[in-house]
């Protein structure tokens, strides 16, 4: 009966109601949106990568070394030689390495070199190693294995030919069209940069800058970008890291995937709290609003309360009443901002995934937005008392 009366008495009210739960449903909106889009960025970041050890390049900052080499970010400063490449491969704590080469683009998107080792070796999420959903790696010089982003953008098959471009830009001025490259593979989509990453030989990165005209021994690199090490034991990383970072050849550095992810988040914590304090403001500026408007009303429920007094209602039934109201706006725009916050997700995952390289999930249902959730319905009630507590007075002067 509560409940039933409730209702009735917002449907009564429905135009200041509605302004009231459109203040709301944003104001959720927002909260759950920048909960879910901070929980879900630092999934898609730490799970770009696992099961490696160290990343080695050029001496620079960790930050943009991890960046560029794993998410594709930004550009290095500079390559490495393949001698300093073939000496620490040749460690014996070292299980494997996997060369990495960037600088060249295909219509926007970047362009990796490596070899197959790439495909035996890189893993992302729990340790999940890459899989083909056609083809498989590369076989011949000229082949090129596409992430599943890059396929279904462009809609590439098997066999198909494809152009490179010098430059990591859309727009490029040097082209590479005098020697095609044939697609061998399509890779599985995996949730990280891999999926928007052109992979290619190294070889093949040498045969279109050289022209063509050079031998199959010619086609070695003399540098690459960075490269991913594993090791035999974990004992030995910090061993392998203060030699790498010592050798005297050439200035390198290794770095742990995990101590610089580690590094990125300390550095966002800042704009984490500044969108958390943000969108609280607007929540609460929300839920002011709300309890400005049914303190107003409370004048025009003067009969209403009254009519209540006079059927023998006490003044705590008018208490719980308000309150009930309020619990009710707020579990629909509870609802209703989740209902609009999905439908964007929905609508506007491939679009981030393609621009950002970040891949959010379309279910903004969790544990924290579930604390969210009880967050918001409890302010609500504190907030709804006053006026709650206003109509409780007034029903007592009726007494």
């Amino acid at each position: 009966m509560l409940i039933k009366l409730a209702t009735k008495s917002l449907l009564d009210r429905k135009s200041s109601v509605l302004l009231s739960c459109i203040a709301m449903t944003i104001s959720i909106f927002v909260l759950l949106g920048v909960e879910h889009i901070r929980k879900e960025s630092k999934e898609s970041f730490s799970s770009t990568i696992s099961g490696a050890d160290l990343i080695v390049g050029a001496r620079s900052g960790q930050l943009n070394l991890l960046l560029y080499s794993v998410f594709r970010l930004g550009a290095p400063v500079n390559n490495i030689s393949w001698r300093s490449y073939q000496e620490v491969s040749s460690n014996s704590s070292v299980a494997w390495t996997i060369p990495l080469s960037l600088g060249d683009s295909h219509k926007g998107f970047r362009v990796l070199g490596t070899n197959n080792d790439y495909f035996k070796h890189f893993q992302y999420g729990k340790k999940t190693p890459l899989s083909f959903e056609q083809g498989g790696q590369f076989k011949e010089t000229y082949d090129v294995v596409l992430g599943s982003e890059v396929a279904a953008r462009l809609n590439y098959q098997i066999g198909d030919p494809i152009v490179l471009s010098h430059g990591i830009g859309e727009t490029s001025f040097t082209i590479h069209d005098k020697h095609p490259f044939a697609i061998s593979g399509l890779l599985m989509p995996t949730g990280t940069p891999v999926d928007q990453t052109v992979h290619v030989k190294l070889e093949g990165i040498e045969a279109i800058h050289q022209d063509g005209k050079a031998s199959e021994l010619e086609l070695q690199p003399e540098s690459i970008t960075a490269f991913i090490v594993g090791l035999k034991s974990r004992v030995a990383t910090f061993r392998l890291q203060r030699e790498i970072s010592e050798t005297q050849s050439e200035p390198l550095m290794a770095i742990l995937p995990g101590v610089a992810l580690s590094e990125l988040w300390r550095m966002l914590a800042f704009l984490e709290d500044t969108l958390r304090l943000i969108s609280s403001m607007v929540f609460v500026a929300a839920l002011l609003g709300l309890a400005a408007m049914m303190a107003s009303t409370i004048r025009e429920r003067k009969h209403e309360i009254h009519l209540l007094r006079i059927l023998g209602a006490p003044p705590s039934f008018l208490f719980i009443l308000f309150q009930v109201e309020a619990l009710l706006i707020s579990i629909t725009s509870l609802l209703a901002g989740s209902a609009l916050l999905a439908i964007s997700l929905v609508a506007s995952q491939k679009q981030i995934s393609a621009q950002l390289g970040l891949h959010l999930g379309a279910n903004p249902f969790s544990l924290s937005s579930v604390v969210i959730g009880v967050s918001v319905i409890a302010a609500t009630m504190i907030v709804a008392s006053l006026p709650a507590l206003q109509a409780y007075k007034q029903a007592k002067t009726l007494s």
